[in-house]
């Protein structure tokens, strides 16, 4: 039935976004047409969390934190201290143009292992 999902980054600056991607997270791409890059995202898992808003949030997993943040950092990316939630290590990165995006080691049961 469901054969994948398609996220969309909305940014005010695509191109520095497209290069985060691919020259950062080194992620598989192809023009789709028109110059829009379509990019191959790593396994995924689906969560939910009741609140009381109709928010949506993507997360990036990693399974080392402290070597993924030196490897961002080495390629420029700004991060926050790792925080432990418990649940997980937890930093947020800074993209191009400002935008936050959270990053995580996970602590918990995962569908993916």
């Amino acid at each position: 039935m469901i054969t994948g999902i398609h996220a969309i980054f909305y940014a005010k600056h695509s191109k520095e976004m497209y290069d985060f991607l691919k020259d950062v997270l080194d992620l598989r791409y192809v023009d789709a047409g028109n110059g829009r890059l379509f990019f191959a995202a790593p396994p995924t898992e689906l969560a939910v969390h009741e609140t009381g808003d109709s928010e949506h949030g993507l997360w990036l997993i990693c399974d080392d934190i402290a070597a993924t943040v030196e490897q961002l950092e080495k390629k420029g990316i700004k991060t926050t201290p790792v925080i432990d939630r418990g649940w997980g290590l937890v930093t947020i990165l800074e993209l191009p143009g400002g935008d936050k995006l959270d990053l995580y080691e996970p602590k918990h049961l995962s569908p993916l292992t």
